[in-house]
């Protein structure tokens, strides 16, 4: 089902047709190192993530992560959505891309198409982002959007610091 189209690209709901795909980025290791190991490690695993994350996020809350795709040829490229976590009072726009499509401006590219979609379609007067502090590239995607670092977080009690971003939308 697609939720959004950019000049460039298709976001769609994941299914569990994608796990092949999703077992790859999860895996990656920009994935693992700034994002977090999610303990998937074979199809059933990635299928299992799909079902209990993504799907039913958009079943509680309409949105979710959502596989990004290229338009025309339907190469898979990265995920890209909106995130309601336990721990924050805000959504927040989250993306993750294999390194071969970095630097080509895909992450603003459906972030922004994302952001826009919660706004108008979810009623959103706020928007969040987090990161580890020293991802650049996440930083800067999220500055381009707007949003500007208020404090560090723990999503976790054992959690990491993480960055916080956010802005009125």
């Amino acid at each position: 089902m697609i939720v959004v189209e950019t000049e460039r690209l298709v976001l769609r709901r994941l299914t569990a047709a994608d796990a092949e795909f999703i077992l790859e980025l999860l895996n990656d290791p920009s994935f693992l190192r700034f994002i977090g190991d999610r303990g998937v490690r074979n199809v059933e695993d990635a299928r299992r993530y799909i079902e209990t994350g993504p799907v039913a996020m958009y079943a509680e809350h309409g949105f979710g992560m959502f596989l990004v795709q290229l338009k025309g040829d339907s190469v898979p490229i990265g995920i890209c959505g909106l995130m309601k976590r336990a721990s924050l009072p805000d959504v927040d726009v989250g993306f993750a891309f294999l390194p071969r499509f970095w630097s080509q401006g895909y992450a603003i590219e459906s972030a922004t198409a994302v952001v826009a979609l919660g706004q108008r379609e979810f009623g959103l007067k706020r928007i969040a982002g987090i990161t580890k502090p020293g991802n650049r590239s996440s930083i800067k995607v999220l500055e381009r959007l707007g949003l500007k670092f208020e404090k560090l977080v723990k999503l976790s009690a054992e959690g990491e610091d993480t960055a916080l971003y956010a802005r009125a939308l």
